[in-house]
Formats: structure tokens, sequence, C-alpha cells
């Protein structure tokens, strides 16, 4: 039985895999961009000329990149019986949904979905072991 732990935000997903006794750990980077979008006036004086921000182009660039990054981990976990969603902000959620949406056999997989804070390797390892143990 293979047992997958994931705990993801933004930048990155830590994967942890139990299959009887062998463990594996695996990083994948999000390679999401942080869009820092400046706008407003070019000139100290009022009236100036405005800069126009294109919000929509920034927030769908990066809804495609997030989607590549979820199919980055789905490719890794499509052979897993058991599957557990953790980290902190909203991401995880949004994952936990993606899958739901979209891979229905993966979906029936996931045992839970849980918010947690950031985490070292270790903690990410020990916290996967102690979900599956006490499961």
């Amino acid at each position: 039985m293979k047992k997958t732990g994931i705990w993801l935000d933004k930048e990155k997903a830590y994967i942890v895999t139990i299959d009887n006794t062998m463990e594996t750990f695996e990083t994948i980077p999000s390679n999401v961009e942080h869009y820092n979008i400046h706008g407003g006036s070019g000139t100290p004086s009022k009236g100036g000329p405005q800069d126009v921000v294109q919000d929509s182009r920034y927030l769908e660039r990066e809804n495609h990149q997030i989607k590549k990054y979820f199919n980055n981990i789905i490719d890794k976990i499509t052979d897993s019986s058991a599957i557990v969603i953790f980290g902190p902000a909203q991401t995880n959620k949004r994952f936990a949904k993606t899958i739901h949406e979209n891979y229905g056999a993966l979906a029936k997989k996931i045992e839970a979905v849980k918010k947690a804070d950031s985490m070292t390797d270790n903690q990410v390892k020990a916290w996967v072991k102690d979900f599956f143990a006490s499961s």
C-alpha cells in the first residue's frame, strides 16, 4: 500500500511516499512568478500621467503557472493508494479542489486536507508518518 503525503504552498511541494518500509522524499518547485505590480502616477505632481495596470493579465499567467505546478505534482502521485494534503494558506485546498474537479479516481484516495504551518523536511516526514500511523 503506497501512502503519500503532500505539503505544498505557492513556492514548492514536498512529497513523502511511504511504500511498506521504503520512504521517499521529493521536492517539486512551483516556478510560479511573484508579481510586484506597480501603478499610479509617474510624476510627483497631481494630475500627471497614470500607468495602466493590467491585473487580469498577471492573474491569468499565474493561474496557468499554478495549473502546470499542480499537474507536475499529480504526475508523481497517480499510483498512490492513500493521499493526505496539507500546508499553509489556501494552496492545499485549491489543489484538492483541482483533483476533485478533474481526477475523480484520484480524488477518492484523498483521506484528508489539513492546515499546517511551514515545516522543515524532517518535520514533513514525521507529520506524514504520524498521520498514516493514526489512521
